[in-house]
């Protein structure tokens, strides 16, 4: 695998005076029809440049595949002058780009100054999924993609407000090379940094649409609490293509925040009173709610409980609930309000760790039913199942051989369950 060749396109005049601000299409998308209505809007605080993905717009078709890591790579490589010269770069970029967003705040965050993911996610989709959709395309070709890719990428009535909008982004999907979009879909296959969101410094602003079917805002939401310096925006009226769909609000969105990152910090976050319709996060706390020591109790209950939803699933939860009655209700409540709002919003380890903890005191105390509901959990904290195995394995030696022959038993099962829920 190699970086890919991505070539750059002005999309607003030159003016080195500004800062610089690098944007990024979608998958199928090219920069110009998508960002060019937005980029007008941030011309006075910035000069905005894009790319196309490989074998989109003006790129040339890759001949071989590529990670979204090296993606990004490419990306960085378009201002690595401009950085190294002290000027200050920021990157925006939409669904897959906002992957690539994410890739350049891990590997260079020196470069940029904040970074913007839209419409995007810590990990999209499924890889069977995105290998199926390049295997397709690769036969039958990019045009295959466009009555799907229309009914997923507007909020419902735009494309007939805007029929001239939609068809120009359209027109660049179905002109789209399908090797190159296969490589695309390929990378997008292998990409999942929902455990490494702590690892970010510099500042994130994670934007949405409400009605995006692709990444909803629950994805924002899970960047913009993950991230120590992450703040979440969702844009009503947007679905997956939120500069195009509303390109004053985004455009606003992103003058906001990243001329306040510009200035000593993300604007908006949790000391300023948090983001529209997003989790922000003040740094307290890599996952979860944030504790502070003013927060009321039903403040931490609500925290609690949203915490672990997110954690055990809204159906175990909801199954909890149905199941309380008069002599359950209070051990219900207590579960809420201290284990998930004091102990797993706590600052000191992200959840995956949290999970690795919990496994091992499940097997150490035999607890199999729970055991079970906390494999699932790890999994959705980003725990992988072969992590999961070496936790097992460690069990073994300091909680018994017997106690770890359920557990790997018991583990299997919970596996199986939650690979067939998704």
């Amino acid at each position: 695998m190699t970086a890919p060749n991505i070539v750059a396109v002005q999309l607003t005049e030159a003016d080195q005076t500004k800062p610089l601000l690098l944007v990024g299409p979608g998958l199928g998308t090219g920069v110009e029809a998508l960002w060019t209505l937005c980029a007008n809007e941030l011309a006075a605080d910035f000069e905005v440049i894009g790319y196309d993905l490989p074998g989109h717009g003006r790129s040339p078709a890759s001949t071989e595949e590529f990670t979204l890591e090296e993606l990004g790579d490419s990306a960085a490589a378009i201002i690595a002058e401009q950085a190294a010269a002290g000027r200050q770069v920021f990157f925006a970029g939409v669904s897959v780009s906002g992957a690539v967003a994410l890739e350049l705040a891990l590997k260079h965050g020196d470069k940029f100054a904040a970074v913007a993911p839209i419409c995007s996610a810590a990990k999209l989709g499924t890889p069977e999924a995105w290998k199926e959709r390049g295997e397709l395309v690769e036969k039958a070709g990019t045009p295959t993609m466009v009555t799907g890719s229309a009914e997923r990428w507007f909020a419902p009535g735009f494309i007939e407000k805007h029929p001239e909008r939609t068809t120009n982004l359209l027109h660049t999907l179905q002109n789209a090379d399908r090797f190159a979009y296969a490589h695309v879909c390929n990378g997008l296959a292998g990409y999942d940094v929902r455990d490494r969101l702590g690892e970010i410094s510099i500042p994130v602003v994670a934007i949405g649409g409400a009605a995006d079917p692709v990444c909803p805002p629950e994805d924002i939401d899970f960047i913009a609490k993950n991230v120590p310096n992450g703040v979440g925006i969702i844009i009503d009226d947007a679905a997956h293509q939120a500069p195009l769909e509303q390109p004053e609000e985004t455009a606003a969105a992103l003058r906001e925040h990243f001329l306040g990152a510009a200035n000593g910090g993300a604007k908006g976050g949790a000391a300023n009173g948090g983001a529209k319709g997003g989790a922000a996060n003040d740094g307290a706390s890599k996952d979860g709610a944030a504790q502070n020591g003013s927060a009321t109790l039903q403040e931490v209950f609500d925290n609690g409980m949203k915490v672990r939803r997110e954690v055990l699933s809204d159906a175990h939860v909801d199954r909890a609930n149905a199941n309380k009655d008069e002599f359950s209700e209070d051990f219900q409540d207590l579960i809420s309000k201290y284990a998930w709002g004091t102990i797993w919003t706590r600052p000191g380890l992200d959840r995956r760790m949290r999970s690795a903890v919990t496994l091992t005191a499940m097997v150490a105390g035999g607890y199999w039913e729970e055991l079970a509901m906390h494999v699932k959990a790890a999994r959705r904290n980003g725990v992988t199942v072969e992590e999961i195995k070496e936790i097992l394995l460690q069990t073994a030696i300091y909680c018994s051989v017997p106690a770890a022959n359920v557990a790997f038993k018991t583990a299997k099962e919970a596996l199986a369950e939650y690979d067939a829920e998704q």
